[in-house]
């Protein structure tokens, strides 16, 4: 299987779109997404300390964990528009859509309060810092298979996907300076890593 860094350009239309999306919407947590308050006059107090309270790791962590969602959420995608699908394959599908999407508007609107790039930094782009990737080959054959075969190749394709996220977010967890990225770098790991062994019963399961 292969692990680099490929972003195709699905990936990151998809990142684009959901972080236009629901501008002003809370994150997974519930919370208020920091940048995002359109409806005032201006940030509130509360979030402008937090606004310049941030790091390099932080803005890299968020830099690099955008497309990495983006790319999760275009695989859950394609597993929802197949028939045959097993309803725990399905429902999982659409769990990781649903956490993952809101998470990148909110690493997005960091960045932009942060008046940090949201692309992912030049010096990356040899893919070790986003580690569990997809390649082409790897997502067109995830398109392409169908019913079991298709199944199977989700679990296994997003099982590496979430080791990668979750070595991502321990480096974030461990370097960080934001409170809420490094928060939501444990809550990435806490949550992925469970659906990591959830995965895995799923392969095993005849």
């Amino acid at each position: 299987m292969k692990k680099t860094l490929t972003i195709s350009a699905l990936t990151i239309a998809t990142a684009i779109a959901l972080a236009g999306c629901s501008t002003g919407s809370a994150g997974s947590d519930g919370g208020s997404v920091p940048g995002m308050n359109h409806g005032s006059s201006g940030m509130s107090s509360s979030s402008v300390p937090a606004a310049a309270d941030f790091n390099a790791a932080d803005a890299v962590f968020a830099q690099t964990m955008i497309p990495h969602h983006a790319q999760a959420v275009e695989m859950s995608d394609l597993m929802l528009k197949k028939e045959g699908i097993p309803a725990t394959v399905s429902a999982l599908a659409t769990r990781i859509k649903a956490a993952q999407g809101p998470e990148i508007e909110k690493m997005t609107s960091w960045l932009k309060s942060w008046n940090q790039s949201t692309e992912v930094p030049s010096a990356m782009a040899g893919g070790h810092s986003m580690s569990g990737m997809m390649g082409e080959e790897d997502m067109t054959a995830l398109g392409a298979a169908q019913g079991t075969e298709a199944s199977r190749l989700f679990l296994t394709q997003m099982i590496a996907h979430h080791e990668g996220a979750v070595m991502m977010a321990k480096t974030e967890s461990a370097e960080g300076k934001n409170p809420e990225a490094v928060q939501l770098a444990k809550d990435i790991v806490t949550a992925q890593e469970t659906e990591i062994q959830e995965m895995k019963d799923l392969l095993a399961t005849p």
